[in-house]
C-alpha cells in the first residue's frame, strides 16, 4: 500500500475519523512520505492547513521533541498565537497535537492523550469483520520483523492461507454464513498459532501469519497444524471447510515484496495440486546462517514450550536468546573486534538486568507467592555476572567462563528451573 493509499485509509475509516473529530484539541495525522494530512475541525478552524507550512511546526515535525514545545503560529483571526505542540509516532507515522485549550478542564484530556492515540491506532489496524489485524498493519509489522530477523540472525516465515472454494460457501449458504466462516476461521487459527505470531486478513478469504524465529521447516509444521485443525472443525452454517497454505522463510537479501510473492507462489502450488494442503518454498536465511556459523558455535534455539503465556516476559526471554546468540557469534568469530564483543556483552547484560526488574513487577502484580525467593535468585545471578564481568576486564576470569555462566546459568538453567515455577500463574490467568 502506498503512502497516499494509507492516508486515504486513515481518513476514510469512520472510526478513525470519529476519534479525530472528538479529540478536544487540534490534531493532524501527517504522512512523512508527502501524502495529504488528516486534520480535525478544531485544527482547521483555529489554524488552517497553512499552519503546517509554518517554520516552527515544520521544524518540530522534522525533529520531534519528547515533550511539549511552545511555538508561535499564524492564526486565521488573531494574527499570531503561542501554543504548545507535540509530535507522537503512531506506527511510524507522525501525529501532531496542539494544546490551545484555554479551558483548564481540557487539561485532563491531555492525561489520556496516549490512550486515545493508541485506541485510534488499534481501530484502524484491525479488520472490523474478523478482528484480525488488517492489511495496512501488516506492512509495518513485516518490515519490523524483517529488520529484527536480519539484525539478530533469527529466521522469520510467512504462512499465506486461503479458504478453498469459498465462493461455494457464499452461493450455497449466503454471505452472512460466509462472514461467519471468516470469523470462525480467525478463531481457529488463533487457537493454534503462538502468542508471538501475528494473524492478518489480507483480503477476501485470504489471510497471512507472520511467524518470528521460525524457519521454513518449522513454518511447514505450524502450517500443517493450522490446516489439520481447520479441517477437523465444524463451521456453523457451512459444515466442513478446508484451506490451502503456502510457506516462505525470509531471505536476508530480498525485499518484503519478493518474500510475500514466494509465499503466494507456494499457496498457488497448493491450490494447483488439489487444495487442502501445505506447500513450502524451501529457501531462506536459516540454512545460510547455519552454514556460516559452523557446527562448533553454540546457539540457543527458542522453542514454543519456553513460553509462559505472559507477553512481556515471553518477548523479553526471546530477545535474551537473540542477544546471547549475538554474543556467541562475537566470541567464536576470529575477526570480531574487542569493541564489538564488548558491545554485545553490554547489551546482553543490560537486557538481563531490565528483564529481571520487569519480571518482578509482573509477578508482584499477579500475586506470585514465591516472589521474594525469585528476587533473591535474580540478585545472586546479577552479582555473580558483575563479578565475572569485572574479572574478564582485569584478566582474572576467562572469557569462556563468563559466556558459559550467561548461557547455562542465567538463561538456560534459570529459565528452565526457576522461571517454570511461575508458568502456571499465567496459564491460570489465561484460562
Amino acid at each position: 500500500m502506498s503512502a497516499s493509499e494509507r492516508t486515504v485509509a486513515w481518513s476514510a475509516d469512520p472510526v478513525a475519523q470519529d476519534l479525530i473529530e472528538r479529540f478536544p484539541l487540534p490534531i493532524a495525522l501527517l504522512d512523512g512520505a508527502g501524502g495529504a494530512p488528516v486534520l480535525n475541525d478544531r485544527f482547521m478552524q483555529n489554524f488552517g492547513l497553512e499552519a503546517l507550512e509554518s517554520a516552527p511546526l515544520k521544524d518540530l515535525i522534522r525533529n520531534p521533541a519528547p515533550d511539549w514545545r511552545t511555538v508561535r503560529l499564524p492564526a486565521p483571526r488573531n494574527g499570531y498565537t503561542e501554543v504548545r505542540a507535540q509530535v507522537v509516532q503512531v506506527r511510524g507515522r507522525p501525529v501532531l497535537i496542539l494544546d490551545d485549550a484555554a479551558d483548564p478542564t481540557l487539561q485532563r484530556e491531555l492525561d489520556h492523550l496516549h490512550g486515545t492515540i493508541a485506541e485510534l491506532e488499534r481501530r484502524v489496524s484491525v479488520d472490523p469483520l474478523t478482528g484480525a489485524w488488517n492489511r495496512a498493519h501488516f506492512e509495518g509489522v513485516a518490515a519490523s520483523e524483517v529488520d529484527r530477523s536480519v539484525r539478530f540472525r533469527q529466521p522469520v516465515s510467512l504462512i499465506l492461507l486461503d479458504i478453498d472454494h469459498f465462493k461455494r460457501v457464499n452461493d450455497a449458504h449466503g454471505h452472512q454464513a460466509g462472514d461467519a466462516v471468516l470469523r470462525e476461521l480467525v478463531r481457529a487459527v488463533g487457537g493454534v498459532i503462538r502468542s508471538v505470531d501475528a494473524l492478518f486478513r489480507w483480503g477476501g478469504e485470504e489471510f497471512v501469519v507472520i511467524a518470528p524465529s521460525t524457519g521454513y521447516r518449522a513454518g511447514a509444521v505450524l502450517a500443517e497444524k493450522i490446516r489439520s485443525h481447520v479441517e477437523a472443525r465444524s463451521f456453523p452454517g457451512a459444515g466442513a471447510v478446508t484451506i490451502s497454505l503456502g510457506v516462505a522463510e525470509h531471505n536476508a537479501t530480498e525485499s518484503a515484496e519478493r518474500w510475500f510473492r514466494r509465499a503466494d507462489e507456494a499457496l498457488y502450488r497448493a491450490k494447483g495440486e488439489g487444495r487442502n494442503r501445505v506447500c513450502v518454498d524451501q529457501h531462506g536465511s536459516s540454512d545460510a546462517w547455519a552454514s556460516e556459523s559452523g557446527p562448533s558455535v553454540i546457539r540457543l534455539v527458542w522453542q514454543e514450550a519456553y513460553e509462559c503465556g505472559e507477553p512481556t516476559i515471553d518477548a523479553e526471554h526471546r530477545e535474551m536468546f537473540d542477544l546471547a546468540n549475538m554474543l556467541f557469534d562475537a566470541t567464536f568469530r576470529s575477526e570480531t573486534s574487542p569493541e564489538f564483543f564488548r558491545a554485545a556483552l553490554d547489551k546482553l547484560m543490560g537486557h538481563i538486568t531490565r528483564h529481571f526488574a520487569d519480571e518482578e513487577v509482573l509477578l508482584a502484580k499477579h500475586g506470585y507467592k514465591d516472589l521474594d525467593r525469585h528476587k533473591m535468585a535474580h540478585a545472586a545471578l546479577l552479582a555473580r555476572a558483575d563479578e565475572l564481568n569485572a574479572g574478564v576486564a582485569t584478566g582474572r576470569t576467562r572469557l569462556g567462563d563468563l559466556v558459559e555462566f550467561l548461557a547455562n546459568t542465567v538463561i538456560a538453567r534459570h529459565l528452565f528451573v526457576a522461571d517454570r515455577k511461575f508458568f502456571p500463574l499465567f496459564k491460570q490467568s489465561a484460562a
